[in-house]
């Protein structure tokens, strides 16, 4: 099953891709790899999750947050390719959680990312992570990720 079918079969909706929050662009590509800048738990549908995890945020609502960025870097990598179906796979996830002080739990939120990516991609969105619990994001956001994506040939 291509990974457009599964986000049918699933029933996923994937938000307008994000603009630009700064003086960036939102992908380099480099040969068959992107770079996708820092992505943020806020949707152009109006979809939003702010504030930090351990304070006015659960690891269930940061979880939703991560699972938001995914689908904000789906979109964004539909945009730029036509189809989902031209990602040969996932290589790497920087996940960033707006948390308190002490917060040991990043990697339960970023799984909200990892799952929907391996949900929809299947065997090509498995990719190597790190997840980190920082002070503050922009705009308050919940979490951030960055990827980097191999494409088909």
């Amino acid at each position: 099953m291509t990974a457009e079918q599964r986000l049918r079969e699933l029933a996923i909706q994937l938000p307008p891709p994000p603009p630009a929050g700064g003086n960036y662009r939102p992908y380099r590509r480099s040969g068959n790899q992107l770079f996708l800048a820092g992505v943020i738990s806020i949707a152009q549908n109006g979809d939003s999750w702010q504030g930090q995890v351990g304070d006015s945020r659960t690891i269930e609502e940061g979880y939703a947050a991560a699972r938001l960025c995914a689908l904000n870097v789906l979109a964004t990598l539909r945009e730029i390719t036509g189809s989902l179906d031209a990602i040969s796979q996932l290589l790497y996830l920087g996940g960033y959680v707006n948390a308190v002080a002490g917060f040991d739990a990043s990697p339960q939120v970023i799984n909200g990312a990892s799952d929907l990516f391996i949900e929809v991609l299947g065997e090509a969105g498995q990719h190597a992570r790190a997840a980190i619990a920082v002070a503050g994001l922009p705009k308050n956001a919940t979490v951030e990720i960055q990827t980097i994506v191999e494409l088909k040939a």
